[in-house]
């Protein structure tokens, strides 16, 4: 007969098997998953107080928070891609236009004047010293990189649709944890080995820590975009509204930040003959639009998870090592996650000692 010993490691063994098999289950879905719980987290609030307006249909008003939700996500992208979109067409049909009526010459004639010299003497240099093979050769060039333009797009258009995936699974997600949410805490209540009331003290601090970082990261966003209108305001930058609206999307993107449109700016007013507001622009986007991410984040982080300053910190920048854009969100998480575990392992040991049975 099979000792309870083995049964044991067998039933071990499959537990850890279907973790696995669970693993490799919720993979593909898990930023959606993940950005689903953390809004849901942000938006349980305005889900209780809509439903009791709505005399209780939770479903109404968790479909009405995805729509705005969705709303709020496409229209700004809509509006900002069809400005960039028009001056796009704008500017291809002056360039075609200046092309056909007056040639290469006229194209460097209405070139902005920093770098109009340039394109001037590689003109002349190409007319003076180009030979048919170097014709050729400049036509390969061009066939290869039609090529490689493309392979990007075709790369451009499989992560337009992952993102496209992602975005439609974590609306659905958000809609069902909305509706479902108090099921859903009561079923993981019942089936996780903790003590009472464990659980959802454990999701009670998830909660707060996703509501702290999405707040902190949607303020500190909106303040470096007012602080780079200032600066375009300052340095006339064409266009100073558009830009600070992409500046607020930009400062939601680790890898670009704020400070880079700031600077991308601050390139275009150089190109432009105004180098002096350019290098003004420059020091106002490392010193200004960038300290701002520096400061108002961890503090405002820190006021909504009750802890260091430097703990909150070097979590956002943990996460963002390990995890990539989604650790700013894991980073907090985690660190809140274990020191939820470790104040509930004081107070089971306090008890234990209190205890007068537990002494032998």
């Amino acid at each position: 007969m099979t000792s309870d010993k083995t049964r044991q490691r067998f039933f071990v063994l499959l537990l850890l098997l279907s973790v696995l098999l669970l693993a490799l289950v919720m993979q593909p879905l898990a930023y959606a998953l993940l950005l689903a719980a953390v809004l849901a987290g942000v938006f349980w609030p305005i889900q209780r107080w809509l439903t009791v307006k709505l005399r209780g249909r939770n479903q109404l008003s968790a479909g009405l928070i995805v729509l705005g939700t969705v709303l709020a996500l496409v229209g700004p992208v809509t509006g900002f891609g069809a400005f960039a979109v028009d001056e796009a067409i704008t500017g291809v049909a002056f360039v075609n236009e200046t092309l056909r009526d007056q040639g290469l010459d006229g194209l460097v004639e209405r070139a902005p004047g920093p770098i109009r010299p340039l394109l001037s003497d590689a003109l002349s240099a190409l007319r003076e010293h180009a030979s048919s093979d170097i014709r050729q050769k400049l036509q390969e060039q061009a066939n290869q990189q039609v090529s490689r333009l493309a392979s990007a797009l075709g790369g451009a258009l499989a992560a337009t649709w992952r993102v496209v995936f992602n975005a439609t699974m974590m609306l659905i997600a958000l809609f069902f944890l909305l509706v479902q949410g108090p099921e859903l805490v009561a079923w993981l209540d019942r089936i996780l080995p903790l003590g009472p009331g464990q659980t959802q003290e454990l999701l009670q601090e998830f909660k707060k820590t996703s509501y702290a970082v999405v707040v902190s990261t949607l303020v500190t966003a909106a303040v470096q975009a007012l602080a780079a209108l200032v600066g375009y305001l300052i340095t006339r930058v064409p266009h100073p509204i558009f830009f600070a609206g992409i500046t607020f999307f930009g400062a939601l993107i680790p890898a670009i930040g704020a400070a880079g449109f700031a600077l991308a700016a601050a390139g275009l007013l150089l190109i432009t003959g105004h180098p002096y507001l350019a290098l003004f622009l420059a020091i106002w986007a490392v010193t200004v639009v960038a300290l701002v991410d520096n400061v108002v984040k961890p503090i405002l982080i820190r006021g909504g998870m009750n802890m260091p300053g430097a703990v909150v910190f070097f979590s956002l920048i943990g996460g963002l090592g390990a995890f990539g854009p989604v650790g700013l969100v894991l980073g907090p998480m985690i660190v809140a996650f274990f020191v939820a575990l470790v104040r509930m392992y004081q107070r089971g040991e306090r008890a234990v000692v209190l205890d007068p049975n537990s002494i032998t």
